[in-house]
């Protein structure tokens, strides 16, 4: 998919149609309750898959960052993908777990010396620095450990078919052709010029995969079809890539104080951006329309069990934090 700075889609009428019966049926979701309620599910979820137990520094430094506030942006997308195809939570829930224990694995070694070196994350010191980097390295390993083991343990009611093909999305997602091949590149990318479709290749695989992933988990817990699977996974490609435009925005016009993490690491370090390559209004044209995509794959859904997606698409694109 090329990167493009135009910011209307050429849509169908029939999108377009959708669109509007979208707009008048979901207005008044209320995404606010929905997200407070999930998250609490989903806290408590996590709360109970890693409890406090010996060695206890290794699981107090596990729980320290899994359990940290956050948005809980993929966890939610998963049950809400799953809801979307008429299946329950419950289904879901194991891999939504093991999604934001990825997310929060990932964000421990980021913020490693060897890394991003960030003394700061989510408005406390980073993971090495409260546990040290001995056990923050092993900390990170052990929540990527379990997330697959949680997936393949606990998920109930789902086919055993389906739960394998929910572990090799989460595989795929965090390997070389995933997660870790979108860092490395990230890494060799510092200091360099860097293309558009270089820096669409890094936040794809750095960011947006694992969103791509808890949808799809999601999809496929609920009994999508492959047509609806992969709907989901442009869908959750598109907000994806949406998010990381608009962190780069977030880096570069918020404060440290505001963010709870160290502001304008990335230019700092001279990596590329969607800002630094396109400007700021440029950045958010583009994020904009990544929402719009991600909106048109949704066309055909049920518009009421979809309109969780959409809310939470235009929550990404519009968020300030």
């Amino acid at each position: 998919m090329a990167i493009s700075l135009r910011t209307t889609l050429s849509l169908s009428s029939r999108s377009i149609t959708f669109f509007r019966c979208y707009s008048s049926s979901t207005q008044h979701f209320d995404l606010r309750g929905y997200m407070s309620a999930k998250i609490q599910r989903i806290d408590q979820a996590l709360d109970r898959a890693v409890p406090l137990r010996h060695p206890l520094k290794l699981h107090e430094s596990m729980r320290y960052s899994l359990l940290a506030p956050g948005k809980r942006v993929c966890p939610v997308l998963a049950l809400a993908s799953c809801e979307l195809l008429g299946g329950h939570e419950s289904a879901a829930m194991p891999s939504a777990c093991a999604t934001e224990m990825i997310h929060p694995m990932s964000l421990v070694h980021d913020d490693l010396p060897c890394m991003d070196d960030d003394c700061l994350r989510r408005g406390r010191p980073s993971n090495h620095v409260a546990f040290g980097e001995d056990v923050a390295v092993l900390a990170g390993d052990a929540l990527l450990s379990l997330a697959f083991q949680h997936v393949a343990e606990s998920t109930v009611g789902v086919p055993a078919a389906r739960v394998l093909r929910m572990v090799t999305e989460l595989g795929r997602a965090f390997g070389s052709e995933g997660m870790v091949a979108g860092q490395v590149v990230d890494i060799e990318s510092e200091g360099k010029a860097v293309g558009l479709e270089e820096l669409k290749y890094i936040h794809e695989h750095k960011s947006a995969v694992l969103a791509e992933a808890a949808a799809v988990c999601g999809a496929i817990a609920g009994g999508g079809s492959e047509e609806e699977v992969e709907r989901l996974r442009r869908y959750a490609r598109c907000i994806g890539l949406a998010h990381q435009v608009v962190d780069d925005i977030i880096d570069v016009t918020r404060t440290t104080e505001q963010l709870g993490k160290t502001a304008g690491k990335d230019v700092a370090r001279d990596k590329a951006t969607y800002p630094k390559l396109m400007g700021i209004d440029g950045a958010r044209r583009f994020a904009k329309e990544m929402v719009e995509r991600a909106e048109e794959e949704l066309a055909g859904f049920d518009s009421s069990r979809a309109a969780p997606l959409y809310q939470l698409a235009r929550f990404i694109g519009n968020r300030k934090g």
